[in-house]
């Protein structure tokens, strides 16, 4: 993949997990990089190792306020909305903010890459494919998702975006594109977010029981979060590539194996507990990627055992906390 270099970027939601590795990956390719974010469910330590390198600036501010986008200083040749609460104890506390920040954020940050002139890049979701009756996941699938179950907050939202953002594009013609994020893990992932990789480790290293929703049989194919930020920046520099494309893992696995490993690989003495599955818990999600290697030259290079044990590793060198 050939790596384009981007003069200056705006990162919504820069301060959050996925969000602060793009932050860092930008900087080392030479770019300025500004991270707007209300720090709502980001956290300002995500930003710490490298917030006070040359041509980083940390803005706290809310994408859904207009002039907060508005007013940050120059110009921005791309624009990356990754602003979103995107877990579900996040989204399910936040369900009107996470509407908003669909609605309002999208179109704010929209707003600001045409008139910078700016390539624009939405953050996207496998939850836009729902519990999903076609597997793998491919583009053209529409989804099979419950408008008013309690996941609806954040599937809509990203529905609603993707819309807009397809409008934007034919309307005033801004350069856009929607890059659809499967199940990414790694560090800097809040062991209290209600997400399986990181509840699971947090659970091991503390000897507790690992919750395991359901009877463990639901599947994800989880991507260590390196590879999904090389996908996003390959298609971020893809001229003329509108998307969507999924990025996402290629190994599918059940939570049930999952939490497993991560026994395994912690050496913790904790055992598995079964407890009641989420309303509209996808049953399997796997991507079907063959447009990011076709399009972009992209596929996930980390294996399972390496990003496992990277992941565990920054969560054993941290207390365990929420």
């Amino acid at each position: 993949m050939d790596v384009h270099t981007w003069r200056r970027a705006l990162v919504t939601g820069g301060a959050g997990f996925v969000g602060s590795h793009l932050c860092e990956r930008l900087l080392d390719q030479g770019a300025e990089v500004v991270c707007l974010d209300n720090l709502a469910t980001g956290s300002r330590g995500n930003v710490a190792a490298f917030e006070q390198r040359s041509g980083f600036r940390f803005v706290r501010g809310d994408v859904t306020d207009p002039a907060a986008v508005r007013s940050l200083p120059g110009a921005f040749d791309l624009v990356l909305h990754f602003a979103c609460p995107a877990s579900p104890v996040d989204y399910l506390r936040l369900p009107l903010e996470t509407l908003e920040v669909g609605s309002a954020g999208t179109r704010n940050a929209l707003e600001r890459a045409r008139r910078d002139g700016a390539r624009f890049l939405l953050a996207s979701t496998s939850e836009v494919y729902g519990d999903p009756l076609e597997h793998p996941q491919t583009e053209t699938y529409w989804g099979n998702v419950n408008p008013i179950g309690p996941r609806s907050v954040y599937d809509e939202s990203k529905r609603f975006a993707e819309a807009l953002v397809t409008a934007h594009r034919q309307v005033h013609g801004t350069d856009t594109a929607i890059v659809r994020i499967f199940n990414t893990y790694g560090p800097r992932m809040r062991t209290g977010d209600g997400r399986a990789v990181p509840t699971f480790i947090a659970q091991a290293l503390d000897g507790m029981p690992l919750t395991v929703a359901g009877d463990g049989g639901q599947t994800r194919s989880l991507c260590y979060v390196d590879d999904t930020v090389d996908g996003v920046l390959a298609l971020a520099g893809a001229a003329g590539e509108t998307g969507p494309v999924n990025i996402g893992g290629s190994d599918e696995i059940t939570m049930l194996e999952l939490a497993r490993r991560v026994v395994e690989l912690t050496g913790s003495s904790s055992r598995i507990r079964f407890v009641e599955r989420p309303v509209d818990d996808p049953a399997r999600r796997r991507p079907d990627t063959s447009r990011a290697r076709e399009v972009l030259g992209w596929e996930p290079r980390t294996s399972w055992a390496a990003g496992l044990e990277r992941t565990i590793g920054w969560f054993a060198a941290r207390p365990v906390a929420a």
